[in-house]
């Protein structure tokens, strides 16, 4: 009996360390999960706040440039619509690149994810 002992004294550790590994990778996982999501937020309420003064900025940036070539040009309109087809040139070039775009934000995540 002596040997059944043994054998079930073993598998009683066995199990309770494979119990203590299981409960310690979930709790990294946990904590892994946690430092990836606040990271994600973090960076993405800074884009957001920087973004929007950004935006403000080139509107108010638009507008002079568009009364300072309407006064060149003695029209205030064609200052304005040259200052719209120049965004929408701008727009149309972002759209044919965007895939560059998409794979530099995409090896940018990937190194911060998969960062062990």
């Amino acid at each position: 009996m002596n040997i059944f002992e043994s054998i079930n004294n073993t598998s009683n550790k066995a199990s309770d360390i494979g119990e203590r590994y299981v409960d310690k990778s979930f709790e990294y996982f946990k904590l892994k999960v946690f430092q990836q999501l606040t990271y994600t937020i973090s960076m993405a309420g800074k884009a957001l706040i920087i973004g929007a003064v950004l935006f403000i900025g080139l509107i108010f940036l638009a507008f002079a440039a568009a009364i300072a070539i309407g006064d060149a040009l003695g029209h205030v309109s064609l200052g304005y619509l040259i200052v719209g087809a120049l965004f929408l040139i701008t727009a149309f070039v972002i759209y044919k690149v965007r895939y560059l775009i998409d794979g530099k934000i995409i090896r940018k995540i990937q190194i911060k994810f998969y960062k062990a």
